[in-house]
Formats: C-alpha cells, sequence, structure tokens
C-alpha cells in the first residue's frame, strides 16, 4: 500500500458555522488540519474585537481531540468598521485581516461592503500594520458565469494598484481570468484555490438535472477554468495555496426552492486535495501547496508535524449529522482513493 507523508495541513479558508454545530464543524477541520482561518460571515457579522474574541472562545470549546489545531481569524470589513477597531485588531496575533465581502455577493453577506472606495483609509491602516485584505472577489450584478472576471477587472486591479504593500488574498479563485491575474500579479497578491473547484466543474452541477450539494460561490464554471486551477495548483507557484471554502448548510436548506450556496467539505478535503493531485501525476507538489506557501504569505512558521495519506478507498457517506439536523458532503457516495492514516 502506498503512503505519503506531508506536514500537517493548512486550511486558509473555512465556515464553522455557530452554535452548536461547531461540535461537528471544529473536529473535522482540527481532525486533519493543524491551522485554519475562519471566516466571519456569521450573524451578526464579526465586525468587531469583541465579537471576533467571543467566537474563537465557542471554537476553543469545540476542539475535542485535537489540541494542536490553532483558528486564527479575521474580521469582518464593512463601513461600520472604525480605523480604531483596525488599530486594535492588528494587536492580537490570532487575528491576521480582514474578510472583503461585496453586499448580497454569497452567504450571509448582507453587511457587507457597498462602496470599495470608501474604504480606501481602512485599507491604508491595513496596509501600515500588515494585516492581510481576503477579498471575496465577485461582483453582484450581470452574468453569475462573469461575476469574478468582472471584479479583478472593475474592483482588485484598483485595489492592487493603489496599495501596492497590502498583501491581499482572492479567495476561492474559479476562473482562468483570476489564475492569470494572480499569477501577474506583484508578489502582494495570492489566492486559494478550492478542492471543489479543482475536482468539478459546471457540469457536475447541472448536467443530468440541478445538484444542489455541488451549488457554490463563486459557482463551477467552465471545464477550461477548472484546467486552468488545476494548472495553477500543481505550478509551484507559492501564490496558490489551499483554502477549502467548507461552508455547511443543513440537508433541508440545500434542498429547497432556493437552496443555500456553500459545500462541506472538511472532513474530506485532505484527501480531496490528494485525489486531484495523483490524478494529474503531482503528488509530489501537495506538500508544499497544503502546508507551506500559504504560512509563507501569511508570515507563520512552517510546522514539523507530519500526516500521512495512505492509498486506501474510503466512500463518503451520504449524510452527517450537523447539530440537530443533517448535513448532505460534498460528492456524497462517491468513493476517494486516499485516505487519512488516523493516529492512536
Amino acid at each position: 500500500m502506498r503512503t505519503l507523508s506531508i506536514t500537517r495541513p493548512d486550511d486558509w479558508h473555512v465556515h464553522l458555522r455557530d452554535n452548536d454545530v461547531l461540535a461537528h464543524t471544529v473536529p473535522a477541520s482540527a481532525k486533519h488540519f493543524a491551522r485554519a482561518l475562519i471566516m466571519p460571515n456569521l450573524q451578526p457579522a464579526l465586525t468587531t474585537l469583541d465579537a471576533i474574541n467571543a467566537y474563537r472562545d465557542r471554537i476553543l470549546s469545540a476542539i475535542d481531540s485535537s489540541p494542536n489545531f490553532t483558528p486564527y481569524m479575521t474580521l469582518y470589513l464593512n463601513e461600520t468598521v472604525s480605523p480604531n477597531d483596525l488599530l486594535t485588531v492588528a494587536t492580537h496575533p490570532y487575528i491576521l485581516g480582514a474578510k472583503l465581502y461585496p453586499a448580497g455577493a454569497t452567504t450571509n453577506s448582507e453587511q457587507g461592503v457597498q462602496s470599495i472606495r470608501a474604504l480606501y483609509p481602512l485599507f491604508e491602516i491595513m496596509q501600515a500594520c500588515d494585516l492581510v485584505l481576503q477579498v471575496h472577489g465577485e461582483v453582484t450584478h450581470g452574468d453569475i458565469f462573469e461575476r469574478e472576471a468582472l471584479f479583478i477587472d472593475t474592483q482588485l486591479a484598483p485595489l492592487v494598484r493603489d496599495f501596492p504593500k497590502l498583501r491581499i488574498v482572492l479567495e476561492h479563485i474559479s476562473t482562468r481570468t483570476a489564475v492569470e491575474f494572480v499569477t501577474q500579479a506583484p508578489n502582494t497578491v495570492a489566492a486559494t484555490i478550492t478542492p471543489h473547484h479543482l475536482l468539478f466543474n459546471r457540469n457536475q452541477l447541472l448536467a443530468g438535472g440541478i445538484r444542489p450539494h455541488y451549488y457554490c460561490l463563486p459557482i463551477l464554471k467552465h471545464e477550461l477554468d477548472q484546467r486552468a486551477l488545476q494548472q495553477a495548483a500543481m505550478s509551484g507557484n507559492s501564490k496558490f495555496f489551499a483554502g477549502t471554502d467548507s461552508a455547511p448548510h443543513v440537508k433541508a436548506n440545500k434542498e429547497s426552492a432556493c437552496g443555500c450556496a456553500g459545500v462541506y467539505s472538511a472532513p474530506y478535503a485532505l484527501a480531496m486535495y490528494a485525489q486531484v493531485f495523483e490524478q494529474l501525476d503531482s503528488l509530489s507538489k501537495l506538500n508544499a501547496f497544503m502546508s507551506q506557501f500559504g504560512a509563507n504569505f501569511y508570515h507563520l512558521p512552517i510546522l514539523h508535524e507530519k500526516i500521512e495519506l495512505i492509498n486506501e478507498p474510503q466512500v463518503i457517506p451520504q449524510a452527517l449529522a450537523f447539530g440537530h439536523d443533517f448535513v448532505v458532503p460534498l460528492a456524497a457516495g462517491s468513493t476517494l482513493q486516499w485516505s487519512i492514516r488516523e493516529s492512536n
């Protein structure tokens, strides 16, 4: 049986949700990931230091048998955030930056940014304090398959130009346009890539019937975009690294007349990444993508703890417990060729 040992990986974009479901989502991430950047789009959004600290305490209390798991936080950025808020946030080492959601772009983004230009004074502070700006890179108008490209052209490119020292992560990229932009941008710009955008395209979502558990934002794109993402992940370019964007919703809220955007991949994400890297004959590149490039960009140390993957098939279950309800994981019922050797 083939095995592969890598540094225990990091997840630089994950949604844990809140309250009773933390008992499921936190252990699911902590089981295989050493560090994770937790998204702040709760209701209400985490726009203050007190809200971040209270949420982080709830996360820490949900860690069970993985004491080495470190949750990092990010502030929900909008027009209510004051300069003093950001200056205070910058003094806390477990808060790595601030997240920009265009208002209405995705789940729980109603409190997002109405005008990026209005936040320029805050970007000045972030640049001076070396905080990282995480960006959901979609506009909220026009063809849904073009929204990422439009955002890059009209919003992100001017932002990169106007703040040359601001570190920016374009989250969960989904298009060839995004790959090309990040590749050509200054070294202050990086991107996370999800397992679902690497493994699937819009055929899996729409061909033969609508499959709501593959519905995410940014939406799955053309096969040519998928190939561009795969090439970026396998390239060894340190600007691209892992962020699962695992974002669970209960089964009923996905299988409805207006199903929620978001897929739940955290329990199987590492095996999913391994599968696509193997399919593209690039397993030797997996360690850097999962465990080094993101840490370097966030100015954090490379860890020494190892985790072992084994070439042993596992079937993703049809449903998982989720608080008092159930969640359907991404690619439920399918077989992954890699498993994780669990420590005793």
